[in-house]
């Protein structure tokens, strides 16, 4: 009998399985609970993703988050290739590239702020800036991580379009359509997809003990549910082992502060 099962559990199984099927591209994984989730499905059920030390290679056997690798108990990196910041544009333009960044705003058809909140002229917050986010959702499949899922973050119109929706992709014309693809959007309480008829967000799952109310409460814009609709899956416990192994400090509790055991 393993430990118990928690809510950041459930959210890391829930981001991991948005490489499932991704094969030999690189997973680029922003924040903690993807990290940890990118390295779970490479050890578990994705064996060819391609996993960046965040220097210069990529490595077969990613070591724990927040560990360097010289503080890293018994730690052998073992090399597959090589891959420098200049040659990750590389892999962004040929699109074999799988990114799950956050969002501090994301709308129904996937538009995501990562730059600033309120009008362009003044806002009220400057946050990170445009990045590379519309480069990444013109190019390769993306995915985004929200941890504290309210009608701040899940808003009817984002104050200023990073990462590109379905929605103005489509007005791109079919060069932009042919490359973009909005994989998930994984939260704190459900797990979300764009596979409807107007590729508008999707409700896939719900994680143990939430309801479908309580998250149209907390979202700013009405979203179609999958039939059937389910619960997010709980992880195994070789995937439990492959946690506690990757974040040995706990660092997922401080995007997840939700430690009650879930059932």
């Amino acid at each position: 009998m393993g430990r118990d099962i928690t809510l950041a559990d459930i959210c890391i199984v829930a981001c991991a399985d948005a490489f499932r099927g991704d094969g030999e591209i690189m997973a680029s994984a922003m924040g903690t609970i993807p990290s940890i989730a990118a390295r779970l499905a490479l050890s578990c059920f994705e064996p060819d993703l391609l996993i960046s030390d965040g220097e210069a290679y990529f490595i077969r056997n990613p070591g724990p988050v927040g560990v360097s690798q010289t503080d890293a108990i018994d730690f052998q990196p073992v090399v597959e290739g090589w891959i420098p910041y200049r040659k990750v544009f590389d892999m962004l333009w040929w699109g074999r590239r799988h990114v799950m960044m956050g969002a501090s705003q994301i709308d129904k058809y996937g538009n995501q702020n990562i730059s600033a909140i309120g009008p362009w002229e003044k806002p009220k917050a400057q946050l990170l800036g445009v990045r590379g986010a519309p480069g990444n959702t013109v190019n390769h499949k993306t995915s985004y991580w929200v941890p504290n899922h309210s009608t701040k973050s899940f808003v009817s119109r984002v104050d200023i379009v990073c990462g590109v929706g379905y929605d103005r992709a489509s007005q791109a014309g079919p060069t932009a359509q042919k490359y973009h693809k909005l994989e998930r959007v994984v939260s704190n309480k459900a797990v979300f997809d764009f596979q409807s008829p107007d590729r508008s967000m999707r409700l896939v799952s719900l994680h143990p003990g939430v309801t479908s109310d309580e998250v149209a409460t907390l979202t700013g814009f009405e979203f179609i549910c999958a039939e059937p609709l389910s619960y997010s899956r709980v992880p195994t416990e070789i995937e439990l082992q492959a946690i506690d192994r990757y974040d040995p400090k706990g660092l997922r509790f401080t995007e997840v502060d939700d430690r009650q055991a879930i059932g």
